[in-house]
C-alpha cells in the first residue's frame, strides 16, 4: 500500500513539473531609460519568488516566467517598473528616472555628498526640472522650482539682464548676484553693456547640455567659496557620457509668443476728447480754441483729425509676434576606459519688442578616460557664440515701448510709407528703420583635470580652468534717426575677460571600524583675471550706405582700458558622520584678493554645521509614520569681493589742458579696504513620512552683513573730482526668514503617477547700521535704520478734493491735514522693492505614455513703482496719451474719484507720489507641458528607443491688481523697485519632439 502510494505522489509530483515546465516560457527584451539609453545590471525578479536575472552591458535580458506572473525591475536611481506577463515573448522596459534618487548625491563645492547626510541647505534641480521650457534664458525655467530663491528677468526684452536674489538682497552697494560655477569654473558675470540697459553674459548657457543645478544657500554651504560667496553659490553641472551602448539625442521645438499682457489706452476720440477738456480747465486759461486745434493740426500731420481719419495703436506697432525656434543634438556613450557626451544646441528667438532678436550657437565636449586603476583624466570644453538685436533702453525716446505716450491722432507713416517725423515725440519707427545696435558675445570654456588615487582612500586632483568671454557691440544711426545733427554716427566696442583658475586638491575618505566615516579636502585656489575693453566713435558718413567707423569722416572718441584682479585662496573642509546618524562639518578658506587694501587684503572664511538622523535611533525606527527626521544646524562666514577692481587704490589718469598731456586724481584710496562680509546661522529639519511618501524641509536663517562696501561721499574741499566718494566698510543689514518645501506622491500606480512639489518662504532684510545713523535718500527710495532696504520714500498721496477736483496729498506732520502742494508734504516709508513672501507649486502627472506638469510661481509683499505714470497717467497733463482710467476723472462737484481733474500744464497731482505705487502681488502659471510618448512597439519598428511629443508654455497667466504691463518687469535705466516704459514677459507657446535612438 505504501509503495502504490509513494508511486501516485511521485506521479504527480512529475505532472505538476511537467504542467509548469509547459507553462513558463522565456521572455527577452531590453531595458533602457526614458532617453532609450540602455541600462547594465538592471535586477529583474519574479514578483513573490527567487527567481531572477539581470541586463547585460547593452541592457537585454532573458527569463524564464509564466504567463500571468509579474517581473520586477529595480535600477539605482530609476523608479521601479513592474510588468506583467502575456502571450508576447518580447518585453521592453523604459525606466522612468525617480528625482528623488538622484537627489540623494548632491554637488557641494569641490565634490559631491549623499543628500541623507548633508548639513547644509542646498536646492537641487535636475535636468528634468529645466527640460521643454521655451525661453533662451536656461534660468527662467527654474524660477518657483527652489525654496528662497527669487529669479526673475529684469524685463522682456531677449537679453534682459537677470535678477537671481538667494535669501534676498545681502549687500547693497557691492554685488548682489550669487556665485555661478560651471564644472568647476566660476563664471564672468559682469554686464558689459554700453546701450544704458544690462544684458545677460549667462544666455551663452545652453538648456540642453545641463544635467543638474545645485543653490548652495546657508553659509555653511557657501563657505568653501569664501569671499564670495555672501549671495550664495550656484553650481551648474554638464552632461557626461554613460557607460554603455552610445546613444543618440535629437530635439526640435518651434513656437510663437506674444505679450504677457497688454493695457489699454486712449483712442483717437477719447484722446481729442479728454484734452479739450484739460485744454478748457487749464491754469493759464481756456486753451481750447486756436492753441489746441494748432497742436491737433501738428500731431495729425495734416491728416482730419475732427472726423478721425487716423486712430493709431502705437502700442500694436511697439510690440511683435515673437518666435522661438530650438533645436539640440547630442551623443554619449562609452566603455570601462573612456566615457564622453557631446552636444550642440541652436536657439533664435525673436522678441515681442519691435526690433529685438537673438540667435545661439553652442556646443560642447566632455571626455572622461581611466588610464588605469590609479589615473583618470577628464576634458570640459565648450564654446558659444549669441548674437541679439538689440533696441534702446526704457529711457531712451526711441525705445519701442514709449511710443504709447504718442497720440493715436498721428499717423505712423507717411504716404510713401516711409516714418512719420512730425509726431509728438520722436519717432521710434525712424529708428527701427535707420539704425541698429547689434551686440555678439562669445564664449569658450575650458576645464582640464587630473586624478591620481594613491591609496583607495587618497585622492590627488588637479585642475586648469578657463573662461573666456568676448563681447562686441556695433551700433550705427543713420541721418534720418532722431536727435541726429550730423551725417550720421557710429560706435563699436570690444571687451575681452579672461579667466584663469588653478586648483589642486587632496581627498581624504575612509571608513574606520565601520561606523566612523571621515572625509578631508584640503586644497589651494588661484584665480586670475584679466579685462581689455575698447571703443571708438565717428560721425558724418557720405552716406547711410556706409556703416562702420572706418567710413566715418570725423573719429570724435575712443576709449581703452585694462584692468585685472586675482584671488590667491587656501580651503579645508572635513566631514563626519558615526553610524550615519550623527553628523558635523567644519570648513575654512582663507582668501586673499588684490582688490582690498594692504592692511585687510586676506580674510578667514569659517563655517560649521551638524545633523542628527533621529529617525535612525531605535525609538523611531519601527515607525509606520515617520521614515525620515533629520535636524540640522550651521554657521558660517562669507564674504563679498563684487566692487570692481582697485576701489583701494589712489588712482590717477592723464587729462588734456591745452592740448597738453596732465594728471589729475579719479579716486581716493582706502588702504583699510577689507571684505564685506555675512555670517549666517541656519537651523532646519527633513522628514518623510509613510515610507517616504511625504517628504519636507524646514529651515530659518538669521544673516548679518556687516563691514557694507558704502560709497561715502566727499566734501568738495577735498580735491577729489570723484562723484562716488571714497569707498569704506561702514553700515550693517540683517536678513531673516524661513523657508518650507513640501513634496508628495499623490499616487504611484503602474500607469498612473501624480507627484507634487511646493516651496513658500519669507525673507525680510532690515538696515540695522549706517554712518552716523544718517538717511541715505537716492530717486524715490532710502536706507534708513529700522526699514527694509531701499523702501520707497515718497509723499502720500490723499486722492481728490470732492469739490473742486483738486490731487491732495497727506502733510504726515501729526496734523492729520492735506495739502495741494506736494511740496509742503512729508515724505513716508510707503513699501518694499522686494517681495516678502515667494512660492512655488509644480505638479508632475503620468498616465500610461503622457505626461503632463505646470508649475505656479508667487510673489507677495512688494510694491512697484511706475516712474512713467506722471506722464501716462497723468489726468492730461500734458499731451501724452494716456491710460484709459483717466476715463474717470473728476469732472463736476462731487464726484468721487481717485483721478483730479484734467487740466492741461496744471501738474495736477502729478508729482512723484504714493499715486504711482502699487502693489506687485501676483500668482502665475509659470510653464506648462503636455507630452505624449509612443508605446514601445512602434518605437521598435522605427528603430528608435524613445519618441516624445510635447506642447508647452511659458507665463501662461497671471493673477494681479497690478495696472502697469507686467508684476515682474523693472526698469532696465536705473531706478530700485521702478517700471519706466519697461516691457512684460513674452508669453510663449510652443511644440516639439524628443527622438532617441
Amino acid at each position: 500500500m505504501k509503495t502504490k502510494l509513494k508511486a501516485v505522489l511521485t506521479l504527480l509530483l512529475v505532472l505538476a513539473v511537467h504542467l509548469v515546465y509547459a507553462q513558463s516560457k522565456s521572455i527577452t527584451g531590453t531595458v533602457t531609460d526614458a532617453d532609450g539609453v540602455p541600462l547594465p545590471g538592471v535586477n529583474i525578479v519574479v514578483q513573490g519568488t527567487t527567481t531572477g536575472t539581470q541586463t547585460d552591458f547593452d541592457g537585454n535580458f532573458a527569463i524564464n516566467v509564466a504567463e500571468g506572473q509579474v517581473l520586477v525591475f529595480t535600477y539605482l536611481g530609476f523608479r521601479t517598473e513592474s510588468r506583467t506577463i502575456g502571450s508576447s515573448n518580447t518585453l521592453n522596459v523604459r525606466m522612468q528616472v525617480d528625482a528623488e534618487s538622484l537627489s540623494e548625491v548632491v554637488v557641494v563645492g569641490y565634490g559631491t555628498q549623499s543628500k541623507r547626510l548633508v548639513t547644509d541647505n542646498i536646492s537641487s534641480l535636475s535636468s528634468a526640472d529645466i527640460a521643454d521650457v521655451p525661453t533662451p534664458n536656461v534660468f527662467n525655467s527654474v524660477a518657483a522650482k527652489a525654496a528662497g530663491v527669487q529669479i526673475t528677468q529684469q524685463n522682456g526684452k531677449v537679453e534682459g539682464g537677470l535678477n537671481f536674489r538667494i535669501r534676498g538682497q545681502a549687500s547693497i552697494s557691492a554685488g548682489t548676484d550669487p556665485l555661478f560655477v560651471l564644472d568647476g569654473i566660476p563664471l564672468t558675470n559682469d554686464n558689459e553693456s554700453n546701450n544704458g540697459s544690462p544684458s545677460n553674459p549667462l544666455l551663452t548657457l545652453s538648456p540642453s547640455e545641463i544635467e543638474s543645478i545645485d543653490i548652495l544657500k546657508d553659509a555653511s554651504a557657501a563657505a568653501i567659496y569664501g569671499s564670495r560667496g555672501a549671495n550664495g553659490v550656484v553650481i551648474i553641472t554638464t552632461k557626461k557620457g554613460k557607460e554603455g551602448r552610445s546613444s543618440f539625442s535629437l530635439n526640435f521645438s518651434t513656437g510663437t509668443s506674444e505679450p504677457a499682457n497688454k493695457r489699454d489706452w486712449l483712442n483717437a476720440a477719447q484722446y481729442i476728447e479728454l484734452f479739450t477738456e484739460a485744454a478748457e480747465r487749464s491754469p493759464f486759461g481756456d486753451l481750447s480754441g486756436s492753441f489746441l486745434e494748432g497742436r491737433f493740426d501738428r500731431y495729425s500731420n495734416g491728416t482730419d483729425w475732427r472726423n478721425l481719419a487716423v486712430d493709431t495703436d502705437w502700442q500694436e506697432l511697439a510690440f511683435q509676434d515673437g518666435s522661438i525656434r530650438d533645436a539640440d543634438f547630442s551623443m554619449s556613450g562609452g566603455n570601462s576606459k573612456t566615457t564622453y557626451f557631446f552636444s550642440t544646441a541652436y536657439n533664435d528667438t525673436q522678441g515681442i519688442v519691435r526690433g529685438n532678436e537673438l540667435d545661439r550657437v553652442s556646443g560642447r565636449i566632455n571626455i572622461n578616460h581611466n588610464f588605469s586603476d590609479k589615473i583618470r583624466m577628464g576634458m570640459n570644453m565648450s564654446y558659444s557664440r549669441v548674437n541679439i538685436d538689440r533696441i534702446a533702453n526704457d529711457n531712451a525716446f526711441v525705445t519701442p515701448l514709449q511710443a504709447i505716450a504718442q497720440a493715436p491722432i498721428s499717423p505712423a507713416f507717411l504716404e510713401n510709407g516711409d516714418p512719420n517725423p512730425n509726431t509728438l515725440y520722436p519717432n521710434f519707427l525712424l529708428e527701427d528703420k535707420y539704425a541698429y545696435y547689434n551686440t555678439i558675445v562669445k564664449r569658450f570654456l575650458g576645464r582640464i583635470n587630473f586624478e591620481y588615487d594613491f591609496t583607495d582612500w587618497l585622492t590627488f586632483t588637479s585642475a586648469f580652468s578657463h573662461d573666456l568671454f568676448t563681447q562686441t557691440e556695433d551700433q550705427f544711426r543713420g541721418r534720418l534717426t532722431p536727435f541726429q545733427s550730423t551725417n550720421g554716427e557710429a560706435f563699436a566696442s570690444n571687451v575681452d575677460t579672461e579667466n584663469y583658475v588653478f586648483t589642486n586638491l587632496l581627498r581624504f575618505n575612509k571608513t574606520f571600524n565601520e561606523d566612523h566615516d571621515v572625509e578631508l579636502v584640503v586644497g589651494s585656489e588661484l584665480n586670475k583675471s584679466k579685462r581689455r575693453a575698447t571703443s571708438v566713435e565717428g560721425n558724418q558718413f557720405p552716406s547711410d550706405d556706409f556703416q562702420t567707423v572706418n567710413s566715418a569722416a570725423e573719429i570724435v572718441s575712443g576709449t581703452g582700458s585694462f584692468t585685472q584682479f586675482s584671488f590667491l585662496s587656501y580651503f579645508a573642509r572635513a566631514t563626519y558622520s558615526y553610524k550615519n546618524k550623527y553628523l558635523l562639518k567644519a570648513s575654512i578658506r582663507r582668501d586673499g584678493s588684490s582688490r582690498f587694501g594692504s592692511e585687510n587684503r586676506f580674510g578667514y572664511f569659517p563655517a560649521f554645521s551638524a545633523g542628527w538622523i533621529i529617525s535612525e535611533e531605535d525609538f523611531l525606527s519601527e515607525s509606520d509614520v515617520l521614515s525620515y527626521l533629520k535636524i540640522r544646524g550651521s554657521w558660517g562666514k562669507v564674504g563679498n569681493a563684487e566692487i570692481g577692481n582697485f576701489p583701494s587704490l589712489n588712482l590717477f589718469q592723464g587729462v588734456s589742458y591745452n592740448q597738453r598731456p596732465g594728471l589729475q586724481p579719479t579716486q581716493a584710496g582706502n588702504p583699510l579696504l577689507g571684505w564685506e562680509a555675512s555670517t549666517q546661522t541656519d537651523i532646519g529639519f527633513e522628514y518623510g513620512l509613510f515610507d517616504d511618501v511625504i517628504t519636507g524641509e524646514f529651515a530659518y536663517y538669521v544673516k548679518d552683513t556687516d563691514d557694507l562696501l558704502f560709497a561715502q561721499p566727499l566734501p568738495g574741499s577735498s580735491g577729489n573730482p570723484n562723484q562716488n566718494g571714497i569707498t569704506r566698510n561702514i553700515g550693517r543689514l540683517q536678513a531673516t526668514g524661513f523657508e518650507i518645501s513640501i513634496s508628495t506622491k499623490n499616487f504611484n500606480t503602474e500607469n498612473f503617477t501624480w507627484n507634487t512639489n511646493f516651496n513658500f518662504s519669507k525673507n525680510d532684510v532690515e538696515v540695522k547700521e549706517l554712518p552716523d545713523s544718517s538717511d541715505v535718500i537716492f530717486s524715490r527710495n532710502i536706507l534708513r535704520e529700522g526699514e527694509q532696504i531701499n523702501s520707497f520714500y515718497l509723499p502720500e498721496y490723499a486722492g481728490v478734493d470732492p469739490d473742486n477736483g483738486d490731487a491732495l496729498y497727506n502733510l504726515n506732520d501729526g496734523s492729520g491735514g492735506t495739502t495741494t502742494n506736494v511740496n509742503e508734504a512729508e515724505r513716508i516709508v510707503a513699501g518694499r522693492p522686494l517681495p516678502e513672501w515667494i512660492g512655488g507649486l509644480t505638479n508632475t502627472i503620468r498616465y500610461k505614455d503622457f505626461d503632463f506638469s505646470f508649475t505656479f510661481q508667487g510673489e507677495w509683499g512688494a510694491s512697484i513703482y511706475n516712474s512713467g505714470g506722471r506722464f501716462q497717467s497723468a489726468n492730461a497733463d500734458f499731451f501724452d496719451n494716456q491710460t484709459a482710467d483717466q476715463l474717470r476723472r473728476w469732472q463736476n462737484p462731487g464726484d468721487i474719484t481717485d483721478v483730479p481733474e484734467a487740466r492741461l500744464f496744471g501738474g495736477n497731482g502729478t508729482a512723484h507720489s504714493t499715486r504711482y505705487l502699487e502693489d506687485g502681488d501676483f500668482i502665475r502659471l509659470r510653464n506648462l507641458t503636455l507630452g505624449y510618448t509612443l508605446p514601445q512597439s512602434i518605437m521598435d519598428k522605427l528603430g528608435m528607443t524613445n519618441v516624445r511629443f510635447y506642447v508647452s508654455g511659458l507665463n501662461l497667466l497671471t493673477f494681479t491688481d497690478f495696472e502697469g504691463y507686467d508684476p515682474e518687469s523693472r526698469s532696465d535705466a536705473g531706478g530700485i523697485g521702478q517700471v519706466f516704459y519697461s516691457a512684460p514677459a513674452a508669453r510663449t507657446y510652443s511644440i516639439g519632439v524628443n527622438l532617441n535612438f
